[in-house]
C-alpha cells in the first residue's frame, strides 16, 4: 500500500511542477507551452464548427443586448484583446451556458438568456468566460494533460517494475484517480475561481453591478440544485462560489462606484 500511495504522491507532484513558471492575471503561477497563435486557431476552427452544427438565433432583439453587453465589456478589456475583432454569435438553444474561445469568440445561448434575468448577471457569465480567454486557461489545461500523461506513463512503469501483475494493477488504478482528484479536478476549479475574479474586475471596469455575479449563481443553483460533491467537481459549488464572489465584490465595490462616477453607466435591454 505504501508503495501504491508513493506512485499517487509522485505523479500528482509531477503535474503540480508543471504549474509554475509564469504568471496569470491575478499573479498565479502557471506554466503554458503550446503558442497563443495555434490557440487561436484551434479556437476560431471550434467556434465555426459549432455554427455550422448548432442553430444560430435570428431573434434581432436578443442578439443585440447579448452585442451590447459584450461590447462594453471589451471596451474595458486590456490589449491587445481591447482592439482585437471579436465574433460574438448567439445561438438558438434552452442550454443555460455561454462561452468564449482564443481568436476572440464568445457564444451565448438563448437559454442562458432566461436565467441571468438583466444585463448585470449577464455581464458576469460574459465577463468568466472572457477571463478564461485572457488567463489561457485552455493553454494550461493542454500542458496539465501532457504532465497527466507523463505522469502516468512513469507510474506505470514503475508499478510493473517494483510490483507484481496484480498490486501493479491495483496501483494504475490507484494512480489515475489520483492524477484526476489531485491534479486535473483542482486545477479546474482554479481556473473557474480566477475567472469568476477576472469577470468581476472586467464588469466593474465597465459599469455593470458586480452584485450580478452572486445573484447570478444563486438564480443558477435554483436551477440546479442536485449537483457532485465539490471535490469530484471541475467547478465550484454554487454555495462556495456565491460566497467567494459576494466578498471578492465587497471589496472591490469602490471601483465599481468609480466606474460608475466617470459615465461607465451601460443600458442593455432585451
Amino acid at each position: 500500500m505504501k508503495a501504491i500511495i508513493s506512485l499517487v504522491t509522485a505523479a500528482v507532484l509531477a503535474i503540480t511542477a508543471v504549474t509554475s513558471c509564469s504568471t496569470s492575471p491575478t499573479g498565479r503561477k502557471t506554466v503554458k507551452l503550446f503558442p497563443s497563435s495555434e490557440l487561436a486557431a484551434l479556437g476560431a476552427a471550434s467556434f465555426d464548427d459549432l455554427k455550422s452544427q448548432q442553430q444560430l438565433s435570428t431573434n434581432s432583439a436578443d442578439i443585440s443586448y447579448v452585442n451590447c453587453v459584450s461590447q462594453a465589456l471589451i471596451a474595458e478589456l486590456p490589449e491587445p484583446y481591447r482592439s482585437a475583432n471579436w465574433e460574438i454569435q448567439v445561438f438558438a438553444s434552452d442550454q443555460v451556458n455561454a462561452f468564449a474561445l482564443p481568436g476572440e469568440k464568445i457564444g451565448v445561448y438563448t437559454g442562458l438568456l432566461d436565467v441571468a434575468e438583466n444585463q448585470h448577471e449577464l455581464a458576469a457569465v460574459i465577463g468568466h468566460e472572457i477571463g478564461h480567454v485572457i488567463a489561457e486557461h485552455s493553454n494550461e489545461r493542454m500542458t496539465a494533460q501532457v504532465g497527466a500523461g507523463l505522469a502516468l506513463q512513469v507510474g506505470g512503469a514503475l508499478a510493473y517494475s517494483e510490483l507484481d501483475e496484480g498490486s501493479a494493477a491495483v496501483a494504475m488504478m490507484a494512480l489515475g484517480l489520483g492524477v484526476q482528484i489531485g491534479g486535473i479536478l483542482p486545477f479546474s476549479r482554479v481556473h473557474e475561481s480566477e475567472s469568476d475574479q477576472l469577470g468581476v474586475d472586467y464588469m466593474i471596469a465597465a459599469g455593470f453591478d458586480p452584485n450580478g455575479a452572486a445573484n447570478l449563481w444563486r438564480n443558477m443553483a435554483a436551477a440546479n440544485p442536485n449537483s457532485v460533491p465539490e471535490w469530484l467537481s471541475t467547478h465550484p459549488t454554487s454555495s462556495s462560489r456565491i460566497a467567494a464572489l459576494t466578498a471578492y465584490t465587497n471589496q472591490v465595490y469602490g471601483r465599481y462606484q468609480q466606474a460608475r462616477a466617470q459615465g461607465k453607466r451601460p443600458n442593455c435591454v432585451r
